[in-house]
């Protein structure tokens, strides 16, 4: 029996592929699980249009994060640390912080995009890698200034 996968199936394939089960799995296992349907010219044309969606969101969503990186590339952003006695830090710069003055900026990057190793304590110049697509890493001037 034919069937077409609509959820990942370990041993037997990806979403959207066409595989040959026994009847008994597909009948047992497969359909009552909602992990396959049987393939009819109507869901193989279904599949393949949900494919060429998921395709063009993807396109899209990668073009949006090329643009904001190029937006993200140009500038440089500005920070106030506030330092104490003996030049020591009182707090830290997180990522967090980094995310909401690109917000007040206008451009909208999530919190688990910025990709700090730890919060910064100290003085100066950073580059803070911005992860906006999973094939897409903005690199993002950061300078820290005493308050």
């Amino acid at each position: 029996m034919d069937v077409i996968l609509l959820k990942a199936v370990e041993p037997l394939g990806a979403e959207g592929a066409v595989v040959r089960v026994k009847p008994g799995f597909a009948r047992n296992y497969l359909l009552p699980a909602g992990l396959a349907v049987e393939a009819s010219p109507q869901q193989l044309a279904a599949v393949e249009a949900a494919k060429q969606r998921r395709l063009r969101q993807a396109e899209r969503a990668q073009g949006d994060a090329e643009a904001l990186k190029r937006q993200l590339e140009g500038r440089s952003l500005t920070l106030k640390l506030t330092l104490g006695d003996n030049e020591q830090p009182f707090g830290s710069i997180t990522a967090h912080d980094v995310a909401e003055a690109l917000a007040h900026e206008g451009l909208p990057v999530e919190k688990s995009a910025v990709r700090l190793e730890q919060p910064i304590k100290a003085l100066g110049v950073f580059d803070v890698p911005i992860r906006l697509h999973p094939s897409v890493t903005a690199t993002l001037k950061l300078w820290v200034v005493k308050a």
